[in-house]
């Protein structure tokens, strides 16, 4: 069993305390100049900087299925798993330019209440129902249970204590609202970067002893050569992780859904930027599209490396648990190699992922809970106080329920990376369909978005159950099947995704076309000149993406 030294302890316990105090400090600063505006506790509207704006959004991404996940993925798969956050990074693009004039135009708050605004009250609660489900059983029970056991392995403590520490310290940010929360995770990114870069230094070098070298860079070059394989960008269909990346649906295909959805139309992630004004909230997105382009370094080279290691034989039986590999095992293994003080840097790290996810995701649930489904259909003459108390309070029950209902649902054994991306993938295709058309198609009606909602729900379960019912080998040549191994054709993750959202897309363009035309749906404000961009936002955007061509160019 792993465990802290005295060291590590202290430069932990010194993260915590910074968080904690600086938490209180804004929040008792945010208290005296705004009171109890609820605007102020969900958005903290006008108050966030650019870069705080950024730094939330990384800080609220990055998680335990980041670190053991993605570091896993990339033990098992390699540098082609990074696509998520290579891809993110051209998609906040996008975000900034088309997706946040419209939001901050038509003063939007919340997912919902833009549903509401364009297609009605029908739609806005089903998918607010929908939401509050998906982020308390799919992502917070997640982010909860997998930071406690990578805690736990490399603390040496029991994982329901420690899954009692993550919830309280989440929750404690959490009641002091979303100004709190933005401040805190420009500390959290801090520890997350510093603590992240460290790791992946300490693991090249180690990678370099095998070569009777030392440093980073050597180590590097080692990788390179002993694992030369898994830096290869796109897979072929001879790939084994073919039905987790499948080859080009990474660049033009499901990989656009998977980050458009997240990205654009993700209460959790587009609540940091709501409450700012256009050019602080594109600055934000661009800073934090800088941030992802490291993220590859951070979750990805380490989990390489530990398959260099592993190998080479320097990790003994620490990747396997009952003596099966478990790729999951690499970045809890790094780090327990880690030396004294530096470990308990890359801990605050690890920490500090969680408890911002956390923190955030919480946030979302609370705003979406008070001002979508309390404030409409229970209360719609609530107090600014009373919208705060009932927010907080939502805050305390969500992180409750994630809690007692987290060990049950077999996150461990599936993997909280795929967990997450598969459970919401059912709804995200439908959702994105939904908004574009929303967005820019002003005869979208109230039924089409319905359809949306439902249909596109119910074609991805028929799709992932299909190729139990029928051979699905007549789409092997044209690329939308695969052998899993055993004989039986399925559709790729992702390209069951491309398929449902084209054709929710296709089936709301027939409805509305066809279709009476619902007095509740209206149009949004847009208009062209909404979405140019300032001269330095082009100038960065254009360096994002020509890093990515190279990227791609080098590795393909």
């Amino acid at each position: 069993m792993n465990q802290l030294s005295t060291l590590d302890t202290l430069v932990f316990l010194f993260y915590f305390i910074v968080i904690s105090g600086y938490g209180i400090w804004i929040y008792r600063r945010k208290k005296s100049t705004s009171g109890q505006a609820s605007h102020d506790y969900f958005l903290a509207e006008g108050s966030l900087t650019w870069w705080a704006i950024g730094a939330s959004l990384i800080a609220s991404n990055i998680s335990a299925e980041q670190f053991i996940g993605m570091s896993g993925s990339g033990f098992k798969i390699g540098m082609a798993i990074a696509v998520y956050e290579l891809m993110a990074a051209a998609t906040l693009i996008i975000v900034a330019v088309f997706f946040m004039p419209v939001y901050l135009k038509n003063r939007i708050y919340t997912m919902p209440q833009f549903l509401e605004q364009r297609y009605g009250k029908a739609v806005a609660t089903t998918m607010a129902l929908f939401w509050l489900g998906l982020y308390v059983v799919v992502n917070l029970t997640s982010i909860l249970y997998l930071g406690a056991l990578a805690i736990s392995s490399v603390a040496g403590i029991n994982v329901f204590a420690c899954m009692i520490f993550l919830a309280v310290f989440a929750a404690v940010i959490t009641l002091g609202g979303m100004k709190v929360i933005g401040y805190t995770d420009v500390i959290q990114v801090l520890c997350l970067v510093v603590g992240g870069l460290v790791t992946t230094w300490i693991a090249l070098d180690l990678v370099a002893m095998l070569g009777g070298k030392s440093g980073s860079i050597a180590g590097a070059s080692e990788l390179f050569v002993r694992a030369g394989e898994h830096f290869d960008m796109v897979l072929d269909r001879g790939n084994p992780n073919y039905m987790d990346l499948p080859g080009l649906t990474t660049l033009i295909g499901g990989m656009w859904i998977v980050n458009l959805n997240y990205w654009g139309c993700n209460q959790y992630i587009t609540q940091r930027a709501l409450g700012a004004d256009l050019k602080t909230a594109r600055k934000g997105l661009l800073f934090a599209a800088f941030l992802k382009l490291l993220m590859p370094v951070i979750v990805v080279l380490p989990g390489i490396a530990a398959f260099a290691l592993d190998k080479s034989g320097a990790l003994g039986d620490s990747m396997r648990v009952g003596g099966e590999l478990n790729p999951d095992r690499a970045y809890p293994t790094l780090l327990a190699m880690l030396p004294a003080g530096i470990k308990g840097i890359a801990f605050a790290a690890l920490t500090a992922a969680v408890v911002a996810s956390l923190a955030g995701k919480a946030n979302s649930i609370a705003t979406i809970f008070t001002l979508d489904i309390y404030k409409q259909h229970f209360n719609k003459t609530a107090s600014e106080q009373k919208q705060v108390w009932v927010g907080r309070l939502t805050v305390m029950v969500s992180i409750a329920i994630a809690a007692l209902i987290a060990p049950f649902l077999g996150i461990d054994k599936k993997g909280g990376f795929a967990f997450i991306q598969e459970y919401t993938g059912f709804v995200s295709p439908g959702i994105l369909a939904m908004f574009l058309l929303g967005f820019f198609w002003k005869k979208t009606t109230h039924a089409a978005a319905m359809f949306a909602t439902v249909g596109g729900l119910v074609l991805s379960i028929v799709l992932k159950f299909l190729p139990g019912m029928m051979d699905l080998s007549f789409l092997a040549p044209i690329g939308f099947a695969v052998d899993n191994g055993t004989g039986v054709y399925e559709i790729p993750f992702l390209d069951r995704m491309f398929i449902v959202f084209w054709v929710v897309v296709a089936g709301m363009v027939l409805i509305s076309k066809t279709a009476a035309v619902s007095g509740e749906a209206k149009r949004m404000i847009v208009d062209t000149g909404m979405f140019r961009v300032e001269r330095s936002f082009a100038i960065g955007s254009a360096i994002i993406c020509a890093l990515l061509i190279a990227v791609y160019a080098a590795w393909w």
